[in-house]
């Protein structure tokens, strides 16, 4: 049975899916404020609960702060990061909610009647800020540039480091740019339809 076409063209789908692959090395060609800004201004309709919006980027680009950052590397995650272009930390506004009448104003109130709690605001900002990390390294790819997230940090100590009030909490790093010579690893096997879905 042919597939569906989609609206996305093939060159499209190609470029934010097919070919894209998370990039080890870089060129050491600048990524620019003007280039991060269009690509947040591009991602930023990525949807989240009530439109709290809580992820929050950090531009590393400080050879002091990259230094800081590199302590709390595991790995390779550190070289990695000191030879990329640019690093962004993704963390979550543990604090979204008093956004929430700007970003939410036909309902006022949410900010107090579902928000009043931290442990509420940790747990809803935390899965609404990865939703965000999603589109923002689709948003990466959209600008022609390879992302190279990482978990391997030590992130109760980059939170100290760079968000010492507690405000923030981060959780992913991104290094990015030009992918660079033997950036990617050979492709991985992926699920396949059947066995990633169920209809019930």
């Amino acid at each position: 049975m042919p597939l569906m076409s989609l609206a996305l063209d093939a060159a499209a789908q190609d470029l934010l899916f097919r070919e894209a692959q998370t990039a080890n090395t870089f060129t050491d060609e600048p990524v620019t404020d003007e280039q991060v800004q269009a690509i947040y201004d591009l991602v930023k309709y990525a949807p989240t609960a009530f439109n709290q919006s809580p992820l929050r980027i950090t531009l590393v680009r400080s050879e002091d702060a990259r230094q800081r950052l590199v302590a709390h590397a595991m790995g390779a995650n550190g070289p990695k990061t000191v030879a990329a272009p640019l690093t962004v930390i993704l963390s979550v506004d543990l604090d979204f909610h008093e956004k929430l009448p700007q970003l939410f104003p036909h309902a006022p109130g949410i900010k107090d009647s579902f928000f009043s709690e931290a442990a509420a605001r940790e747990v809803a900002g935390t899965q609404n800020a990865t939703l965000q990390a999603g589109y923002f390294i689709l948003g990466i790819r959209a600008a022609g540039l390879a992302a190279g997230p990482m978990t391997g940090f030590d992130f109760a100590g980059v939170d100290k480091e760079f968000f010492g009030d507690g405000k923030q909490k981060s959780f992913l790093v991104i290094n990015l740019g030009k992918p660079g010579p033997d950036a990617f690893f050979p492709r991985s096997p992926r699920l396949s339809f059947d066995e990633a879905t169920a209809t019930v």
